[in-house]
């Protein structure tokens, strides 16, 4: 009976020794990896023409997690070997999920572009020939276990300059308490380009006092829109202030003017508060002369029309604002048969409406409406 019971304790002992044994298998220990390697690639000393080609392979050592994980790697690139300084690395965008990988070209030569005009290179300069440094990052999927690897040097990059160039914004928007709110969608009004499309705009808008504004080229709150960090100029008594958005201390109708401009790889703006002078123009104002004599009258409120004076002919009726250095014509509009206010933007000439001498224009920008009586 007594061997019974051994045979039986020494049976259950190694059933359990064994189960656990497989617990362990089936459950691993995640351990922290000390090191892995990037492997030096076999042509690190040859030119790497980034601008003919596709990739640049990669390939690397597994980090040891005391299993086999899923692993994903990250690419850090450097020009000089700095990977402790923000904005003297760039880690790309794309990851991989292999030991071996095929980094796209193109985005190696736009973040080198970016590090060398950040070091003092002008667009001029490229294309550039100059060693960079790269190390990987790896982690598990879930971000837990990260380690770095060796940096590698490739001692001859060709870098083409990568980078879209820089062109002047083709729209303009405003927004604000200053025109009814700060929904886009439901209060964004749009600016007018001059028709040379130099990235000059204009608008007549009523601000009510304190009203506040901001611009943006999308109707968006897309982290580029601006206020107060434009250049202001107030050459209308509006009382400009803010800190962010342009506060308006006046209430008032005004021209405002955005002029985008480019300075190295930024735009900067100025926004102008002008006058609200609105002109008479051709044969109904008795001449093609840009003259106070042929202003419109101003509306005390947004409520009210901007007046003409009577025509002065049966003719077509033409009406601008005047911009500094601007040809009339390239700021003109006029109000069609379905009394809405058409601008000529960029535009060719706009269709021609014929008015009977003694009618006056009546105009409202806000509404966006206008009549001849």
């Amino acid at each position: 009976m007594k061997k019974i019971t051994i045979w039986a304790s020494l049976f259950l002992g190694l059933s359990l020794f064994t189960a656990c044994e497989d617990d362990r298998d089936s459950n691993p220990i995640l351990q922290d990896p000390t090191a892995f390697v990037l492997n030096t690639p076999a042509y690190s000393t040859a030119v790497y023409d980034l601008s003919k080609s596709s990739s640049v392979e990669l390939t690397c050592s597994q980090p040891d997690y005391g299993f086999t994980a899923a692993t994903v790697y990250t690419v850090q690139v450097s020009l000089n070997n700095d990977f402790t300084t923000e904005g003297t690395y760039t880690t790309l965008a794309t990851t991989y999920t292999t030991a071996k990988m095929n980094v796209d070209a193109s985005e190696i030569a736009t973040a080198a572009t970016t590090m060398a005009l950040a070091n003092g290179k002008t667009e001029d300069e490229f294309p550039i020939v100059t060693k960079m440094y790269v190390r990987l990052k790896a982690a598990l999927t879930n971000g837990t276990g990260e380690i770095y690897s060796n940096v590698v040097e490739l001692q001859n990059v060709r870098v083409h300059f990568a980078l879209s160039p820089v062109v002047l914004p083709k729209t303009m928007n405003i927004i604000g308490s200053g025109v009814g709110g700060w929904d886009w969608e439901k209060n964004a009004i749009a600016m007018i380009p001059t028709y040379d499309n130099n990235g000059t705009f204009w608008r007549m808008i009523y601000v009510p006092e304190k009203g506040e504004l901001k611009f943006n080229i999308e109707k968006a709150w897309d982290g580029v829109e601006f206020g107060t960090t434009a250049t202001l100029k107030d050459n209308a008594e509006a009382g400009l202030s803010g800190d962010g958005n342009i506060v308006v201390a006046n209430a008032g109708w005004y021209l405002v003017v955005v002029k985008a401009e480019i300075v190295g790889r930024n735009i900067v703006y100025t926004v102008e508060f002008n006058k609200p002078e609105v002109y008479l123009m051709g044969a109904t104002a008795g001449g093609w002369d840009v003259l106070d004599s042929n202003l419109f009258d101003v509306p005390a409120d947004g409520e009210g029309f901007f007046i003409s004076k009577p025509f002065a002919a049966t003719d077509e009726v033409r009406m601008c604002v005047k911009l500094k250095d601007v040809d009339w014509w390239k700021t003109e509009f006029i109000v069609l048969a379905d009394g809405l206010i058409s601008y000529r933007g960029t535009g060719g000439d706009q269709e021609r409406i014929s008015v009977n001498a003694g009618k006056k224009a009546y105009l409202n920008f806000m509404t966006g409406k206008g009549k001849y009586e």
